[in-house]
């Protein structure tokens, strides 16, 4: 069975995780996007979270642990 690459790209800057193919991250505007990250943290409630608070995570969504 062949390896796919990963779905998403992960914004540099506010560790989003985007559709392979955008240019822009939808979350900060960003354009430096990185194939290059590991681990997922799915947010629901950024109020609440204390992961996303550890973060600095803000808006609700799907975010890389680490992007290089």
């Amino acid at each position: 069975m062949p390896i796919r690459g990963k779905p998403f790209k992960a914004c540099r800057r506010c560790k989003a995780l985007v559709d392979k193919n955008a240019e822009v991250c939808p979350y900060c505007g960003s354009r430096d996007l990185s194939d290059d990250w590991e681990g997922v943290v799915i947010v629901i409630d950024p109020e609440k979270s204390e992961v996303a608070r550890e973060l600095g995570i803000t808006k609700p969504g799907r975010y890389a642990v680490k992007v290089s």
